[in-house]
C-alpha cells in the first residue's frame, strides 16, 4: 500500500541529515541565511515591521527566540512571524520560477526561531532550512503558477508546509508526527492576491503568517495533535480545494527525493521588485552601460512579456506608470525600467516616495510599453526592444540571472547597513560565510554589537 504523499515527504524530512545534502548546497544554504538576515534588517526599519513587532509583544512574554534588531524576545512562532514579515516586506527575497513561491522569508525565519528555542547548532539549522526549501519547491511545482491564476498568493499557500518541515526537522519529529504537522498546515494555508489592487500590506503578512503557522503546526504535532493524512493527495486536498479541481501531477511531491534537489533552484533577487521584472532591468542596465546612454537618449521601449506576468507588473497601465505606493512600485515594470535606464541601478531607494515623484522618471515610464507574448513564460524571461532618439533600435533577450556570490554579498551589505553599523555588517558576513553556520544566539550577539 502506497503511503500518502504527506507521509512520504514527512519520512524523508525526518530522516534527512546534513551529510546527505550535496556539498554544493552547503555554501548555498549559508548564502540564503545571509541574504535573509540582510533582508530582515532592511525590513526592520519599515512601518510594517514596526507594527508586526508591536503585535508580537502583545502576545505575551517568552524567552524562546529573539527578534531583530533590538533583541526583544518572543515565542518561537511569533519570532518567526516577525522575521517573516521583515524579510518579505521589501520584496527582495528569493523565488522559484515555476511557482513564484518565496521560500527564504518563510523557511529561514522558522528555522532560526525554532533553532534558538531548542538551542540547536548551526548544522541542524542548515539541515532544517534545506528540508524546508525542498518541500516548498515540490509543493509549489505541483501547482505551477495556477495558485496565482486562481487569486492566491502562492507563498501563503505553500509556505506553512515549508516552515513546518523546517520546524519539525529541528524538533526531531518522526514521520508520523511530521505528517500530522503537514496535515494541520493545510488548514493554515492562505493568502489572497487582493493587495495588487491597492498596494496594501497583506502580501508581507503572508510570509510571516506562513512561518508562524508552520511552527505552530509542528509544535501541535509534537504534542500528538492530529492532522489529515491526505492533505496533499486525498479527498478535499490542498490542490483540489485551491485550484477548483484542476488536474495536477502529485508525483512531483515525492519523485526522486534525495536525488533531485529541487529546493536548490530558488533564484536570488538582485533588485527589490517582482522577480519577473528583473530580466528587463538587467538588460536595460547592460545596454545603457555598453552604449553609455543617458535617459535623454531613450525615445521609448517595448517589453515583450508573458501574459501571466503582464497581469502583475504591466496592467492597469495608468497605475503602473505612476505608482502611488511602495507596493505599487514593486510591481511596476515601466517605472522600474525607467529607473534602470536613468540611474543604471535599482536599489531600495527606488521605492521611496521622493523617487516615485521624480518627473523625469515618470515621463520616461510613460514612453515604455509592453506586448504580451504567449511564447514566453517558461521562466522569468522576456525581450526588451529599446528605441533611441538617434533612430537605433536595440533588442536584448532577457533572462533571470544565475547565483552571483559577489552580488549577493554586496546586496547583504547594503541591506544590513540600513539598520546597523559597518563593523557589525562585516562581522555578521564573516560569521555566516567563513565557517560552519552559527546558531541564532551568536548571530543576535553580533547584531547587538558584541563582536568579540
Amino acid at each position: 500500500m502506497t503511503l500518502p504523499a504527506a507521509r512520504q515527504l514527512a519520512d524523508w524530512v525526518a530522516g534527512l541529515e546534513w551529510d546527505a545534502v550535496p556539498a554544493d548546497q552547503h555554501k548555498l544554504t549559508d548564502m540564503r541565511v545571509l541574504d535573509t538576515l540582510g533582508l530582515a534588517l532592511a525590513g526592520s526599519t519599515t512601518e510594517a515591521a514596526a507594527a508586526a513587532r508591536t503585535v508580537v509583544q502583545l502576545q505575551g512574554v517568552s524567552a524562546e527566540a529573539g527578534i531583530l534588531p533590538d533583541g526583544k524576545s518572543a515565542a518561537a512562532s511569533w519570532a518567526a512571524f516577525a522575521h517573516g514579515v521583515m524579510a518579505h516586506c521589501r520584496d527582495f527575497d528569493d523565488t522559484y520560477q515555476d511557482s513564484v513561491v518565496h521560500p527564504g522569508s518563510v523557511v529561514v525565519p522558522a528555522a532560526l526561531a525554532v533553532g534558538e528555542a531548542i538551542d540547536a547548532d548551526g548544522q541542524e539549522i542548515a539541515t532544517a532550512i534545506t528540508a524546508g526549501y525542498e518541500v516548498a519547491a515540490r509543493l509549489g511545482a505541483v501547482a505551477g503558477r495556477r495558485f496565482h491564476a486562481h487569486g492566491f498568493h502562492a507563498t501563503g499557500i505553500v509556505g506553512p508546509f515549508a516552515a513546518a518541515a523546517a520546524a519539525g526537522r529541528l524538533l526531531r519529529l518522526d514521520g508520523e508526527a511530521l505528517s500530522n504537522a503537514f496535515g494541520l498546515t493545510g488548514s493554515m494555508s492562505s493568502g489572497l492576491m487582493a493587495f495588487i489592487a491597492d498596494g496594501s500590506w497583506s502580501k508581507w503578512l503572508h510570509a510571516g503568517w506562513a512561518a508562524h503557522g508552520g511552527v505552530v503546526a509542528a509544535q501541535l504535532a509534537s504534542e500528538g495533535f492530529r492532522g489529515p493524512a491526505g492533505v496533499l493527495d486525498g479527498r478535499h486536498n490542498l490542490y483540489s480545494a485551491m485550484l477548483a479541481n484542476d488536474a495536477v501531477d502529485s508525483t512531483i511531491l515525492t519523485d526522486d527525493l534525495g536525488q533531485d534537489w529541487r529546493g536548490a533552484t530558488a533564484h536570488f533577487k538582485y533588485y527589490p521588485c517582482a522577480h519577473v521584472i528583473h530580466p528587463y532591468l538587467d538588460a536595460a542596465i547592460a545596454i545603457a552601460t555598453e552604449q553609455n546612454l543617458v535617459a535623454g537618449d531613450v525615445a521609448g521601449a517595448d517589453c515583450r512579456i508573458a501574459p501571466w506576468a503582464a497581469q502583475i507588473v504591466s496592467v492597469p497601465r495608468d497605475a503602473k506608470i505612476r505608482p502611488d505606493s511602495e507596493m505599487a512600485a514593486i510591481a511596476s515594470l515601466p517605472y522600474l525600467l525607467a529607473v534602470a535606464l536613468s540611474d543604471r541601478e535599482v536599489t531600495l531607494d527606488a521605492l521611496d516616495a521622493r523617487m516615485r515623484a521624480r518627473p523625469d522618471l515618470l515621463d520616461l515610464a510613460a514612453a515604455l510599453t509592453h506586448t504580451e507574448d504567449p511564447a514566453l513564460g517558461d521562466g522569468f524571461d522576456g525581450v526588451l526592444h529599446l528605441s533611441l532618439k538617434d533612430g537605433r533600435v536595440i533588442e536584448r533577450a532577457a533572462t533571470s540571472a544565475p547565483p552571483d556570490a559577489p552580488k549577493l554579498v554586496a546586496k547583504f551589505r547594503a541591506n544590513a547597513g540600513r539598520a546597523t553599523t559597518h563593523e557589525t555588517v562585516e562581522s555578521l558576513e564573516h560569521a555566516v560565510l567563513d565557517g560552519p553556520l552559527p546558531d541564532f544566539r551568536t548571530i543576535r550577539r553580533i547584531i547587538r554589537g558584541e563582536h568579540g
